[in-house]
């Protein structure tokens, strides 16, 4: 029997936001129209990093009004009030866990996007946060820090060890997680490779534990 350990992806895998505002995006939109052209780091500086708005706003060296930045920040609070879990992330997780399989997410995230993903996913064993981190997917070290965090210190070199992954994401959740050892999969909830919903995937997952 393998000893599993599952990395889920959370935004599109296990979270929706029904109506996202892209707050962040605003603050850098904001910067555009004060002449700073968007540069393509830009967004890895704010996962990498725990930037609130204002924050992200002074990091960039935007002025951005106090009328404006509480608005923004009025939307970011209803954004996040909005999250949703879906409900097979939420069976799929229960389904692993029953097993005795630990589980964590591994998410590219702005920081205060983790409060929601804690309180709809509070039973995790780990939560591999790019801002908390200081990586985002697909770099390696976000997967192997997580991967740690679970008690997997190598996933390439552990006898009778599988880590697996899955996400929407083809680069971030199955070709990245490949690259450094970890069976990387797709989530599909449109029909495709190789899952179109995550009871699929736990189902997959406990057949491959008792192989």
């Amino acid at each position: 029997m393998s000893e599993n350990y599952i990395l889920f992806d959370a935004f599109g895998t296990l979270l929706r936001i029904p109506n996202s505002k892209h707050p962040y995006r605003q603050i850098l939109r904001e910067g555009q129209r004060q002449g700073r052209k968007m540069q393509a780091t830009d967004l890895h500086q704010i996962m990498t990093r725990r930037l609130d708005l204002a924050q992200t706003a002074e990091h960039f060296e935007i002025k951005i009004s106090p009328d404006h930045l509480a608005e923004i920040q009025s939307q970011l609070e209803m954004e996040l009030k909005s999250i949703e879990a879906f409900d097979d992330g939420l069976q799929a997780v229960k389904m692993l866990q029953a097993e005795g399989i630990r589980v964590a997410i591994a998410s590219n995230l702005a920081a205060p996007y983790a409060t929601p993903v804690r309180q709809h996913y509070p039973m995790m064993d780990a939560f591999g946060f790019s801002f908390a981190v200081g990586a985002m997917k697909p770099e390696p070290f976000l997967y192997r820090a997580t991967c740690e965090l679970l008690g997997v210190e190598d996933t390439c070199n552990v006898a009778g060890t599988a880590v697996m992954m899955i996400g929407d994401s083809e680069k971030r959740d199955r070709i990245g997680p490949r690259a450094v050892g970890i069976q990387g999969f797709l989530l599909n909830r449109n029909g495709g490779q190789d899952f179109a919903n995550l009871i699929e995937f736990a189902e997959h997952v406990l057949a491959y534990n008792q192989s």
